[in-house]
């Protein structure tokens, strides 16, 4: 059996569309990310070559191991970008959670769900395909009435899965109410391979809360690390001496401008993400208004300039 490599530390980073860009992820990394992982990315648009997948396939020599996410309806067509991919990755992971109205409609992502014996045998044919470990990210459930994390981690357990990530919030949920933790620890407890936590993490304590209480292997970070990626920092720091320091946003966003210059990230990227970075911070809403008026990097630096002078952060 393939198996989940040892991490470093017990931190990962979520994969999240329009966020974990190869320089994001590679800010977190640096900040002690025990793993990165793509932005989801659809099997067919691989299988067509399609320009901009393709340049999302990209990553940074920080990254160690290499994971990406595919998603896809067709068992056919997963199975085939998995192949394409896999000798430019370590870790294959397929989105099985994703509650997005544009992905469940195809009847990929979360809706994968619904058909707990199909999902098997994706997971199952992935294996056989491949020659490096496969993963799957899940959901508690569709709704309240038909919560079956617990069914779908054994068979893909048994299918051959290496590890299994769940975000203990259902499909209908979305991202509203609380993550059911305590659904994490019993899949934990029933599982002899990795489980990794996932839903409401967005402090060291929270991370240490949740571990100590689900017994998890792993914790992945989603919201939590946008526009505060030195959170992975954080958690390591509290960890192991019960305190940690706060870093100044903006800091944390030159540091991710250097990244994303060094990888030609998009202008429109790199605006959202300044836009993220300012959350939190006092006075950012004005901040925002501007950023969002931006239309070049010369625009958006200059404002960023303007406001650290007439700003005491």
């Amino acid at each position: 059996m393939k198996q989940f490599p040892k991490l470093k530390s017990r931190a990962i980073l979520s994969p999240m569309a329009g966020v974990t860009d190869v320089a994001f992820r590679a800010l977190c990394k640096r900040y002690g990310a025990a793993m990165t992982c793509t932005e989801f990315l659809h099997s067919t648009a691989i299988n067509r070559r399609n320009k901009k997948t393709l340049e999302m396939l990209k990553t940074d020599p920080i990254e160690n191991p290499r994971q990406i996410q595919l998603f896809g309806a067709s068992i056919e067509e997963v199975v085939r970008a998995a192949k394409f991919v896999e000798k430019d990755f370590d870790i294959i992971d397929i989105n099985c959670g994703c509650p997005a109205w544009k992905v469940i409609k195809t009847g990929a992502g979360s809706e994968l769900m619904k058909e707990p014996k199909q999902l098997g045998d994706l997971i199952k044919k992935l294996n056989n395909a491949t020659k490096i470990p496969i993963t799957i990210k899940i959901r508690a459930g569709i709704d309240d009435k038909h919560i079956n994390a617990i069914e779908i981690a054994k068979i893909a357990e048994k299918a051959g899965a290496a590890a299994i990530a769940i975000h203990a919030r259902t499909q209908k949920q979305g991202y509203s109410g609380k993550a059911d933790w305590k659904l994490i620890k019993k899949v934990k407890e029933e599982l002899k391979i990795p489980v990794i936590g996932n839903g409401d993490v967005f402090t060291p304590e929270d991370f240490k809360e949740k571990l100590n209480s689900s017994k998890v292997d792993y914790i992945l970070i989603a919201r939590g690390a946008i526009g505060n990626p030195y959170i992975f920092k954080q958690i390591d720091d509290y960890m192991k001496t019960g305190t940690y320091n706060q870093k100044d946003k903006l800091e944390q966003f030159n540091e991710y401008l250097t990244l994303a210059k060094k990888h030609k990230i998009d202008f429109s990227q790199i605006k959202s993400q300044a836009i993220n970075f300012t959350k939190g911070i006092r006075s950012g809403g004005k901040l925002r208004v501007e950023l969002a008026k931006s239309k070049s990097m010369s625009d958006l630096t200059k404002e960023i300039d303007e406001f650290k002078k007439h700003h005491k952060r």
